[in-house]
């Protein structure tokens, strides 16, 4: 194994990185878009600071060309558990620095606390859970993902536990019943197929984004990069993309994510990142939106949506 640790994310590159082979021996037809003009098949997981880092560019992606492209989520396995000590990180509470580091890096508030107080021992279980939550409903399981890494990187939330899996999911709208029978039987499955398509894939870290088109042509943008670089990526693989222009006021973009970061309000309404700040404070104020604050930034929400 190199010397490196998927929990030291490059900064600099954008990246989580594990060990793998770079050969690409999948099957074209797992790759290949069938529902849109680009299939992007995105390698993330629940606890990777770089895939939170870059959620402000993918959500102005699917709002300017949602009607271009199918993401296809699939779990990484960043953090099996705690059996070796590489790359500086050897156990928990190295972290936690780490985490405060890149926060200020992305300009996206972490909370490198949770290591020190609750500590995670693995990213398996929240993986899986993701993987029930897909199995009942799509839409609802990139809600579920955006619930459990609120509660890990702000809450300090061990998402390990059930009590916090079972929260997210309520929140997201799913069937618990449903969720929790999935949890514990073929969803690991599935996290099992994405590990294996992953290592196919040459997937050597997190985020990865292979954008693909029906002629099965690739392209490739690993690690978190400029809004531009995805935009660039998507245009190689279909020329012909063409930008949906939205309502970039601030109840159309609460409409459609009802938390956001400032950075991510910046980036969604194209203006500047400390007025879009003031502007959030103000509809604090107005008593429209809640703020949630870490020792590393805040996220507003929508009053009144469940948490």
């Amino acid at each position: 194994m190199k010397n490196s640790n998927p929990l030291l994310c490059n900064p600099e590159s954008g990246i989580c990185e594990i060990p793998a082979d770079n050969t690409n021996t999948a099957d074209s037809s797992l790759i290949k878009s069938d529902k849109k003009p680009v299939k992007i098949i995105y390698y993330t997981d629940p606890i990777c600071s770089s895939c939170w880092g870059i959620e402000p560019q993918l959500r102005k992606l699917k709002l300017e060309y949602g009607n271009s492209i199918d993401i296809e989520y699939r779990m990484g396995g960043l953090l099996p558990d705690w059996n070796y000590n590489s790359g500086g990180i050897s156990k928990p509470s190295d972290v936690a620095h780490h985490w405060d580091e890149v926060s200020i890096y992305y300009d996206m508030p972490i909370d490198g606390s949770v290591w020190l107080e609750d500590p995670l021992s693995s990213s398996y279980p929240p993986s899986i859970a993701f993987k029930a939550a897909q199995i009942q409903d799509i839409e609802k399981a990139v809600l579920f993902l955006r619930e459990i890494r609120e509660m890990v990187f702000l809450e300090k939330k061990n998402i390990t536990k059930w009590e916090h899996l079972e929260l997210a999911a309520k929140n997201a709208g799913l069937d618990i019943a449903k969720f929790k029978t999935d949890y514990e039987g073929k969803a690991k499955e599935l996290f099992e197929e994405d590990l294996k398509l992953g290592k196919e894939l040459g997937v050597r870290g997190f985020p990865t984004m292979i954008f693909t088109n029906t002629a099965v042509n690739k392209e490739l943008v690993y690690g978190s990069k400029p809004y531009s670089t995805f935009e660039n990526a998507l245009l190689k693989v279909f020329p012909s993309a063409s930008k949906t222009s939205y309502n970039k006021t601030w109840t159309s973009i609460f409409t459609k994510y009802n938390s956001l970061t400032a950075k991510e309000f910046s980036e969604l309404t194209n203006t500047d990142r400390n007025e879009s700040e003031k502007h959030l404070d103000e509809l604090v104020l107005d008593r429209k939106l809640e703020k949630f604050t870490t020792k590393n930034g805040a996220i507003w929400r929508l009053k009144n949506t469940s948490r």
